[in-house]
C-alpha cells in the first residue's frame, strides 16, 4: 500500500536536511579545486580551460534537462544528481593530467544541470499535495540560510582539514595536504545521495502518464534552439534586458578575479598551496558572510537612490575590489580586499534580479532568467582560459587586474535601466493630483 502524503512539517525537514548534506561538501572542496590541478602539473591556463569545460556542459544541458524532472519524477533526477556529482568528484579526487580534468570538468556541468530545481520543486510538491496552493516562501528562505551556513562549515573544516594535514602528519604517505579535503567532500557527497534516497519519498506517475510526461520532456528538450532563439529575439527588441544581460557577462568575467585567481594570488603570498588551502577554507567563510551583508545593504541602497543606481553602485564597488585584489602585496591586504569585493558580490545580486524582473512577463519570465544564467555561463566558459594563459605569461596579478578592470564596463549595461527607472519616475510623479 501506498504511504500516505508528507506532512508539510516532515518535507520542511527534510528540505532542510538534505540542503545541509548538499552543500557541506561543497564547503571542503570551494576555493581549493584550482589548487589542486595547478599541484598536480596544469599551468593556470589549462586550470581555467577545464573550468571552462565545465560552464559549457552546464550551458548546453540546462534547458534540455529542465523537463526531466517532470518527466521521470524529482526523486529520480535528483538521485540521478546527487551519484553523478560523486562520480565527478571522484573524477576530481584521482586526476593527474589536463584531459583527466576536463573529463572530471564536463562531469561536475552535467551534475550541476541535473541538480539545479528538483530538490525544491519536490519539496513544493510535497507541501502542496497535502495544502493545495500553500506558500514557501519562509521555508525556501530558512533552506538559503542552512545553504550558506553548510558551505561556510565546510570551508572552515576543509581548512582545519588542510592544516592539520593527516595523510603525512598522521599516516605520512606524502600525499598532497589538499588530497584530504577533496576526498572528505566525496565521502560526504555519498552520505548526502544515501540520505536523499531514504528521505525523498515521491509518487511515481503511471506508466501511461509516464509516458506521455517523458514525450513532454523530450519535445521541450529538441525545443532548446527555439528558446535560445526566443531570447535572442528578447534582447533584440529589448534595449534594457539587452544591457542587463551585458551587465551580468561583465560580472560574470569579474568573478574569475575572485573565485578562481584569488586561491593562486594567495599561494604565491603565503609561499604553499598547503597554507594557502588552509586559508581559503575560512576565508571563503567569511566571504558568505560578507555577501549577506551586501545583499542587506541593496535592499537600504535601493530604497534610497533606486534600484538601477544600486546596481551601479554594486557593479563599481565589486569590480573595483576586484581590481584591489590584483594590486595588493600582502596576504592580509589580499584578505581585506577579497572580503569587500565579495560584499560588493552580494550587493549587485538583489537590485541587478529585481531589474530582470522588470522587463520580464508571465509569458517569458523563466526564459529571460534563463537567458541571463545562460549567458553568465557562457561568458565565463569564454574568458577563463584566455585570462589564465594572460596569468602564466604576465602574472597572476595582471590577470585579476585586468578581470576585475573588464567587469567595470558592466555599468554601461545599467544605464538604460536607469533611464527606464527615471522615465517612470517621472511618469508617476506627472499621475499624481496636484497639491492643495
Amino acid at each position: 500500500m501506498r504511504p500516505g502524503p508528507l506532512t508539510p512539517h516532515a518535507a520542511e525537514r527534510r528540505l532542510y536536511l538534505l540542503t545541509a548534506t548538499r552543500w557541506l561538501p561543497v564547503g571542503f572542496v570551494v576555493g581549493i579545486f584550482i589548487l589542486v590541478q595547478t599541484g598536480r602539473g596544469l599551468t593556470v591556463a589549462q586550470a581555467a580551460t577545464a573550468a571552462a569545460v565545465s560552464g559549457i556542459v552546464c550551458f548546453l544541458l540546462e534547458l534540455p534537462t529542465s523537463g526531466f524532472a517532470d518527466a521521470v519524477g524529482r526523486r529520480p533526477v535528483y538521485l540521478t544528481a546527487a551519484a553523478l556529482n560523486v562520480v565527478a568528484l571522484t573524477a576530481y579526487a584521482l586526476a593527474q593530467s589536463f584531459w583527466a580534468f576536463v573529463l572530471a570538468a564536463g562531469l561536475m556541468g552535467a551534475f550541476r544541470a541535473l541538480d539545479s530545481g528538483p530538490l525544491e520543486a519536490w519539496f513544493v510538491d510535497a507541501v502542496h499535495e497535502s495544502q493545495p496552493g500553500a506558500d514557501v516562501d519562509r521555508q525556501l528562505a530558512r533552506a538559503g540560510s542552512i545553504l550558506g551556513a553548510a558551505i561556510a562549515l565546510g570551508a572552515v573544516l576543509s581548512g582545519l582539514l588542510i592544516w592539520w594535514d593527516p595523510a603525512n602528519t598522521v599516516l605520512d604517505t606524502g600525499a598532497s595536504a589538499l588530497d584530504a579535503a577533496v576526498w572528505t567532500s566525496v565521502a560526504l557527497s555519498v552520505v548526502h545521495l544515501v540520505a536523499a534516497a531514504v528521505v525523498m519519498r515521491e509518487a511515481r506517475p503511471a506508466a501511461a502518464e509516464g509516458r506521455t510526461r517523458w514525450a513532454h520532456a523530450t519535445g521541450e528538450a529538441r525545443r532548446t534552439p527555439a528558446v535560445i532563439a526566443s531570447g535572442l529575439r528578447l534582447l533584440r527588441d529589448d534595449r534594457v534586458l539587452l544591457g542587463l544581460v551585458g551587465a551580468e557577462v561583465a560580472w560574470s568575467i569579474g568573478m574569475i578575479t575572485f573565485e578562481s585567481l584569488m586561491p593562486l594570488r594567495l599561494e604565491e603570498m603565503v609561499g604553499s598551496a598547503r597554507e594557502a588551502g588552509a586559508l581559503v577554507g575560512p576565508v571563503s567563510a567569511a566571504g558568505w558572510g560578507m555577501f549577506s551583508v551586501g545583499a542587506w545593504l541593496a535592499g537600504r541602497t535601493s530604497a534610497r537612490v533606486g534600484v538601477a543606481r544600486a546596481a551601479i553602485v554594486g557593479r563599481v564597488l565589486n569590480a573595483l575590489g576586484a581590481v584591489v585584489m590584483g594590486l595588493v602585496v600582502g596576504p592580509v591586504g589580499l584578505v581585506v580586499a577579497y572580503l569587500f569585493t565579495y560584499a560588493m558580490h552580494g550587493m549587485n545580486g538583489p537590485p541587478h534580479a529585481a531589474l530582470l524582473h522588470r522587463e520580464a512577463t508571465a509569458s517569458n519570465r523563466s526564459t529571460v532568467l534563463s537567458i541571463n544564467s545562460m549567458m553568465a555561463f557562457l561568458a565565463f566558459a569564454i574568458a577563463a582560459p584566455p585570462l589564465g594563459a594572460l596569468a602564466d605569461r604576465t602574472s597572476i596579478s595582471t590577470a585579476m587586474v585586468t578581470a576585475g578592470a573588464l567587469s567595470i564596463l558592466g555599468v554601461l549595461g545599467y544605464l538604460p535601466a536607469r533611464r527606464s527607472e527615471r522615465a517612470r519616475s517621472a511618469a508617476g510623479a506627472g499621475s499624481d493630483p496636484p497639491a492643495g
